[in-house]
């Protein structure tokens, strides 16, 4: 069959990892909801669960990563510090999707600004500051992210793949 009929590849190079319907290194760049970086780096930050951006196979050009809860029983790849083994879906760490990551407004910092203030007013205060911290996380989405990838190098270190970030909405 040919690579322009109807069923046939649509791949225009021989080589196995750009034919390779698991292999991110086919990835060129990975669109995000900036509202999903921000909750998940925030649900990361303020709590014990575990929240990435995940990019599933059959991986292509162009993906999309979503929001994704990874269970604590649950292994599986990370950008950055596992390998994209066996064609299983790329974990990435929002704060590996966040240039110059604002720190994370604590309870303590906005009530220690007003002291003398009622609960309701910390409150406010409280969640105003977290409001801007997400506006600002919402607009640092950007640039590249690095995925380890199992791929044999010469000098037996694990190989990695830049892939640009593209923010959405």
């Amino acid at each position: 069959m040919a690579d322009n009929e109807p069923g046939g590849s649509d791949r225009s190079t021989d080589t196995e990892s750009a034919t390779d319907p698991a292999d991110p290194r086919r990835i060129r760049s990975i669109a995000v909801h900036r509202e999903d970086v921000a909750t998940a780096l925030e649900a990361t930050l303020r709590s014990d669960r575990r929240v990435v951006l995940r990019v599933t196979p059959p991986y292509s050009g162009r993906m999309r990563a979503r929001i994704h809860r990874v269970d604590a029983t649950q292994t599986g790849p990370t950008g950055g510090d596992e390998s994209a083994a066996a064609g299983g879906p790329i974990h990435v760490d929002p704060a590996d999707l966040v240039e110059d990551r604002p720190a994370y407004p604590e309870v303590d910092e906005t009530a220690a600004d007003l002291p003398e203030a009622d609960v309701e007013t910390r409150r406010e205060r409280h969640a105003t500051a977290v409001a801007a911290w997400r506006d600002a996380v919402r607009e640092s989405v950007g640039g590249t992210v690095a995925v380890s990838v199992d791929a044999a190098s010469t000098d037996g270190t694990d190989a990695t793949h830049e892939i640009d970030v593209v923010a959405l909405g």
